[in-house]
């Protein structure tokens, strides 16, 4: 069956058709090759994010993104005696809070403009307010609008001072640099249908060694204990502890092996980079503002707000639709706006056609 349309989403994504075939044959989770995939993959990961093995490890979770972030945070963070800062500027930071109100973790929210980047001087003088601090989480790109928020300026500012460190980095990892050695912070989470272009099914997380191997009594949830997760990988390598998404894992391993030979994460960053700033001089000359500072844009989604008054998204969005393209509703609370991918099997080719298309719209809805 052909794919009627490109995604033009932050995730799922269109994928290459090579991607697909990998998901037509069933394994078996208990195979010996299905377990050599697996291990390779968790290798692999750490490679992406250029983590030193000796210090790292990558634990792979059955499930969406957000089943990683809050594995992650239910492990990571002490029954007793703990309390996570959370920078929030979007959903995605908002739901990371929603995870500690479950969780019952107290929690000290620092909250900035949807339109505006996690602020560094505004972390520091909360960690001067609230010494309680033991643990900090926050979102790296922030697709509730496109921010690509600086976690290189923050993360050092709270090893200095022993906080643990959580960064959301499921639009990231894949399609920006990111230097888990450099930046060290403790554990980052992200899933297999982001930048590395595989599908959904599974997160992942990769975690200091030293400081996951303090959290054996920390989970609050049987499958969601990413302590219990992890020994079970190491105990018997490539085996999860429940059943695995076998179909998913294959398709991870092409997409893998499709990132590499386009040269890594900084190439497929230049395309994906390639695309946005084609998109968003293409949009703005087209009557289409934007709804973040460029400053602040990273590569992966953007959020434009709507020409007038009168625009009709839910039309706007068939238009494009009949002709090969879907995007994403906004999700800015107080802008009317609407959301544009550029990641996934994309190019500017596709980007040029897209430009088309929507300034034939505004021709038509004159």
């Amino acid at each position: 069956m052909k794919q009627p349309y490109l995604l033009l989403t932050p995730g799922p994504l269109s994928t290459t058709p090579s991607v697909k075939d990998a998901m037509q044959i069933d394994y078996c989770t208990w195979d010996s090759d299905y377990r050599t995939v697996t291990e390779t993959i968790r290798e692999q990961i750490l490679a992406l994010a250029n983590a030193n093995p000796a210090t790292y490890t990558t634990v792979l979770l059955q499930g969406s993104g957000s089943y990683g972030v809050e594995a992650t945070i239910g492990t990571a963070i002490p029954r007793d005696g703990a309390t996570l800062l959370i920078a929030i500027n979007g959903a995605y930071g908002q739901r990371i809070s929603e995870i500690a109100e479950y969780y019952r973790i107290p929690h000290v929210d620092i909250v900035f403009n949807e339109d505006e980047a996690v602020a560094p001087a505004r972390i520091s003088e909360a960690l001067a307010t609230h010494p309680e601090i033991t643990h900090f989480a926050m979102i790296h790109s922030e697709t509730t609008t496109g921010i690509l928020n600086p976690i290189e300026a923050i993360v050092p500012m709270l090893k200095e001072r022993g906080i643990i460190t959580i960064i959301d980095a499921m639009s990231s990892l894949g399609g920006v640099p990111l230097d888990m050695d450099t930046l060290a912070c403790d554990y980052l989470v992200s899933s297999a249908n982001k930048c590395v272009q595989g599908v959904p099914g599974f997160a992942f997380i990769i975690a200091k060694q030293a400081v996951l191997a303090e959290t054996a009594d920390n989970a609050r949830s049987l499958c969601l204990d990413l302590y219990a997760q992890w020994q079970a990988m190491t105990k018997q390598p490539g085996k999860w502890r429940f059943t695995s998404p076998t179909h998913v894992v294959h398709a991870f391993a092409q997409a893998l092996i499709e990132l590499t030979a386009e040269g890594g994460v900084t190439p497929r960053y230049q395309r994906y980079h390639a695309n946005q700033i084609l998109l968003s001089d293409g949009m703005q000359a087209l009557g289409f503002d934007l709804v973040i500072d460029p400053a602040d844009q990273g590569p992966i989604i953007t959020s434009f707000k709507y020409p007038s008054q009168h625009f009709d998204f839910d039309d706007f969005y068939q238009f494009i639709k009949e002709r090969g393209f879907v995007i994403y509703p906004g999700k800015v609370s107080a802008i009317p706006s609407f959301r544009i991918g550029t990641i996934g099997d994309v190019d500017t080719a596709d980007i040029k056609r897209l430009l088309a298309i929507i300034g034939d719209y505004q021709q038509l809805n004159r």
